[in-house]
């Protein structure tokens, strides 16, 4: 039993460390995938806590994995283990049971797991656990009690660290569909051959104050107690999704213009907000005194949001924005970079580079890596 609970604390603190240090690499992501399960659950009022709690989520399994593997407290870790994995598995079921959330964002963008893969996942650590938390009093540490304290501190320190540097910057590796180096247009293109969406086309209808499913061969069309309610498409098997699917750039007269932008020649600014209200104004002096270069040496630039039109213009009054606005999907600005606002290179639809607001780019250092001036 000894060798199979000392395999047993291996696996699980690996499996945590990796966890952890995946979600801290991207903070800000994984208070999204938080704010969803908040209102999933009715739980609104936990959504302006997310980033705090992504924080301290992340640090909890670093060091809970560290201290499983060194053997450290076990008595109060395999406590912590035990019901962090019963209340996750909850979590999971509930969220695979009822499609409620896709993704559980277990390890943020580098690895995406249906909602039955993590309930397979959460079961297989709680069978990990178990032996774990039975012979926790058996456990000795690996080190001193000194050395043994030292790591824990300074596992805290170095946590909460990393995910205040990924949180004031950006991710330190991106796993996102948008990286540097990808070719947006290639990235929503689906391959000839791929499995497409199956649909079916549900029928709703009520009678005595009951609704039913039915589907186009066995509705009761004859039935004219039966009042119909709704029609609905149904994915039946899911098809192949490009990694990017849900970018559309569009002019406020409602025109899709992402096709022109991707393929404009050379390079293009773009600067990403994706709500306006909640984008940090303390740059935009030195947005519009770069975006003034860029239009002295005729290099697109303009914004992007998913904020509504008259927010959108209200902003650029404000703040003396001299370049036009598009929309886009808020999720999808999200995705694209981990700031609000956040600076995008593109060249021919190609992502180039990105900048966080907190190291906002100057326009003579950028001409010299890029020569963005001919």
């Amino acid at each position: 039993m000894k060798y199979i609970v000392t395999i047993c604390r291996i696996l699980v603190g690996v499996l945590f460390i990796i966890s952890g240090l995946i979600k801290a690499n991207d903070p800000i992501g994984f208070s999204y995938k938080l704010q969803e399960y908040f209102e999933v659950f009715g739980m609104e009022f936990f959504v302006p806590f997310a980033l705090t709690l992504s924080v301290l989520i992340t640090v909890f399994e670093i060091v809970c994995g560290l201290a499983t593997l060194i053997g450290s407290r076990m008595k109060l870790f395999s406590w912590l283990l035990l019901l962090m994995i019963i209340f996750f598995t909850f979590l999971t079921f509930y969220s695979a049971y009822f499609n409620k959330v896709t993704d559980c964002g277990c390890f943020g963008d580098a690895l995406h797991l249906t909602p039955w893969q993590s309930f397979t996942k959460d079961i297989v650590l709680l069978v990990w656990i178990l032996p774990i938390f039975l012979w926790r009093n058996k456990i000795q540490p690996l080190f001193s009690s000194k050395l043994d304290n030292g790591l824990i501190i300074a596992s805290t320190i170095i946590s909460f660290w990393f995910n205040i540097n990924c949180i004031m910057h950006l991710p330190a590796i991106d796993f996102r569909p948008y990286k540097v180096g990808t070719d947006i247009a290639k990235a929503m293109e689906i391959p000839e051959g791929a499995q497409l969406d199956v649909t079916e086309t549900v029928l709703y209808y009520q009678k005595d104050g009951v609704t039913q499913e039915f589907t186009t061969k066995n509705y009761p069309w004859q039935d004219t107690l039966w009042k119909w309610v709704k029609t609905e498409n149904k994915v039946i098997v899911e098809g192949y999704k490009p990694p990017i699917h849900d970018f559309t750039i569009n002019t406020p007269e409602g025109e899709n213009i992402t096709d022109s932008i991707l393929r404009t020649p050379g390079f293009t600014f773009m600067l990403v907000a994706y709500d306006i209200k909640k984008t940090d104004v303390d740059v935009l002096k030195e947005v519009n005194n770069f975006q003034a270069e860029c239009e002295k040496n005729k290099i697109p630039f303009f914004g992007i949001s998913g904020s509504i039109g008259k927010d959108i213009e209200d902003f650029r009054h404000q703040n003396q924005c001299m370049y036009p606005f598009y929309s886009c999907d808020g999720t999808a600005l999200k995705t694209i970079i981990r700031s609000n606002p956040g600076l995008v290179l593109l060249e021919k639809g190609v992502v180039k580079g990105m900048w966080h607001h907190n190291d906002f780019p100057d326009f003579k250092d950028l001409n010299k890596t890029f020569t963005l001036t001919k």
